[in-house]
């Protein structure tokens, strides 16, 4: 186990320390423990590398902003212990890490196995609303929910205890932590970049995953060009947990035999691969097939001079906002509320929203208050969620109103206390 640095990971290895490393990732809300039944057997013939997300089973609470810093933290945490080359299994986030990976550092990698995975996890708002329920309600509405996100129903009712141990494991996680995990994968959208992840990959999902099922699962195999679909039979999202044997089966096969070797590295860096061996696998958990991969993305021309606002707005736009509001703006807009709609998003969002003087909690403060003043109910409610994403709290909320009510109107703070007190009810209630 690890003493862990800021910008490092908390990590445990188990295995022979001459063999190759195989390092394997967890998901949001759960630890390295995750992986226990799979260690015995990976560890006659890997060096298992295993670690923690920040906050995660008692590692420091230092939030990763992106995929990508998880990605940079776990590097700097492999080049203290000089590993350079190794294979890697990540289930959920852990996969979009490994992804990651293969992506900015493909010379790192020798063979990937994505579990649970997608190039895009669910929406943006599904996860920055996750982010509000947690800001506000603590992890508990999280926590309860975990089994029946990651396990089947017939499971959870057989297995109280480890149903019990996965609870536990989210409410000991950090919130802070969790937020910004949610953050992370909110953001995180590879689905452009697929074709150009080089590496032997095995994507292994559960029949009855709910969360990213086969749907997300195919998409990812269609996608990158040397890849195969397992599907595991009677497994939900944590199907690590659900069906060891089956998963153990299979990253074993898949390592033993898809293991880029020095010789097909850019770098020249030197990497023993496993014996290969080839254990019996039953029809029921066998690889489904392969799928076409995609054509790889062209990129696309470079414009000279100044940036266009517009895209830097109309990404922050969705961020504050939420996919669902700025869709359903801009899917009314016509030729007469068009250039509105592009103002807005150019200047408003472009060229102030983007501004570093203000952070987006205070902006969110500010825009409150001025609609508070102006009598806007219908922007009150919007901005109000957005002040949520934002990072403010209800309490905080309400703070900023009574301020309100001392400067612009007690009559103009009653509605917007109204309306803002039935935005927070439906934005902060776990099961809505």
């Amino acid at each position: 186990m690890s003493e862990t640095p800021p910008k490092t990971l908390q990590y445990r290895c188990d295995g022979p320390e001459d063999a190759p490393v195989l390092i394997l990732g967890p998901s949001l809300g759960t630890t390295w423990h995750m992986w226990d039944r799979q260690i015995t057997d990976l560890a006659r013939r890997w060096q298992v590398f295993r670690f923690d997300l920040p906050g995660h089973g008692g590692a420091p609470a230092h939030p990763a902003a992106s995929v990508a810093e998880l990605a940079d933290r776990l590097l700097a945490t492999l080049d203290g212990l000089g590993i350079q080359y190794f294979g890697y299994a990540g289930c959920s986030i852990g996969g979009a890490i490994g992804v990651e990976l293969a992506l900015r550092h493909p010379h790192r990698v020798a063979s990937l196995a994505l579990v649970a995975a997608s190039p895009r996890f669910g929406t943006a708002d599904e996860f920055r609303q996750r982010g509000v329920i947690v800001r506000t309600n603590g992890l508990d509405p999280m926590a309860r929910s975990a089994p029946e996100r990651w396990f089947t129903h017939g499971f959870a009712a057989a297995q109280p205890a480890i149903v019990e141990w996965a609870v536990q494991m989210v409410r000991t996680t950090d919130p802070g932590c969790y937020i910004a995990a949610c953050e992370a994968l909110a953001a995180f959208d590879v689905r452009g970049e697929l074709g150009h992840v080089g590496v032997p990959t095995l994507v292994l999902v559960g029949s009855e995953d709910q969360v990213t099922g086969p749907a997300e699962a195919r998409t990812l195999v269609a996608g990158i060009p040397d890849a195969r679909l397992a599907l595991v039979p009677g497994a939900s999202h944590l199907a690590p947990v659900e069906q060891p044997g089956a998963v153990t089966d299979l990253l074993v096969h898949h390592f033993s035999t898809a293991w880029q070797t020095a010789s097909d590295s850019p770098t020249g860096l030197t990497a023993i691969p496993a014996a290969p061996i080839a254990p019996a696998l039953s029809a029921a958990v066998a690889p489904d097939g392969e799928i076409a991969p995609a054509s790889p993305a062209q990129p696309e021309a470079v414009q000279p001079g100044r940036p266009d606002p517009y895209v830097a707005g109309m990404k922050v736009r969705r961020e504050v906002l939420g996919d669902a509001h700025v869709d359903r703006a801009t899917a009314a807009a016509d030729d007469f509320t068009g250039d509105f709609q592009e103002l807005i998003t150019r200047y408003a969002w472009g060229e102030v929203w983007t501004r570093e003087g203000l952070d987006r909690r205070t902006r969110s403060v500010v825009t409150l208050t001025a609609l508070v003043a102006g009598g806007h109910l219908e922007e009150l409610a919007f901005h109000t969620r957005a002040a949520l994403r934002n990072g403010l709290t209800p309490a905080e909320i309400k703070e900023v109103l009574i301020h309100a009510a001392v400067y612009c109107g007690v009559p103009a703070a009653n509605s917007a206390f109204r309306v803002a007190h039935a935005v927070i009810q439906e934005e902060t209630n776990p099961e809505g």
